[in-house]
């Protein structure tokens, strides 16, 4: 099997970098979540956070920045805010007072229901079945995993 070679020139052209089609497809992809989103009244990382508590309610603030890789400087403001619009709760765990739990009230509950039609919608608009769409994102969690490892 030959592997592809770039010459010098050819591996510093813009449309050969992985990171610019990870970084252009990404802005691609928020900018049609945008109005889907507004539509709930949700920003990106908020519907991310959302997701996590929609799997599992109940989650430790720390646990739920590991798993949206977000450092507690860009979580606390978005959980005050979407603490401030009713859908989730801060409360301390009774069993270890340093950890804070963040459960969905029937608000943030209620908004998966509405939030329940974004998947497809993106599937539509991606024009990916929804095994490509799934074979993609695991070759994108495998390579984030290499890098961070």
């Amino acid at each position: 099997m030959n592997t592809p070679r770039f010459s010098s020139d050819q591996a510093l052209q813009l449309d050969h970098q992985l990171c610019f089609a990870l970084y252009s497809a990404s802005l691609a992809m928020t900018k049609l979540y945008k109005p889907l989103l507004e539509d709930i009244g949700l920003t990106y990382p908020q519907y991310l956070a959302m997701l996590v508590l929609w799997e599992q309610d109940g989650v430790a603030v720390s646990e739920l920045g590991e798993r949206l890789y977000l450092d507690s400087g860009t979580l606390t403001p978005l959980l005050k805010r979407l603490e401030a619009a009713d859908l989730v709760t801060r409360l301390r765990d009774v069993q270890d007072e340093r950890r804070v739990l963040i459960r969905l009230t029937a608000a943030g509950r209620k908004l998966k229901a509405r939030a329940a039609r974004i998947p497809a919608c993106v599937l539509e608009a991606s024009q990916c079945g929804l095994s490509e769409a799934l074979a993609l994102t695991q070759q994108v969690q495998a390579l984030r995993d290499r890098l961070t490892a």
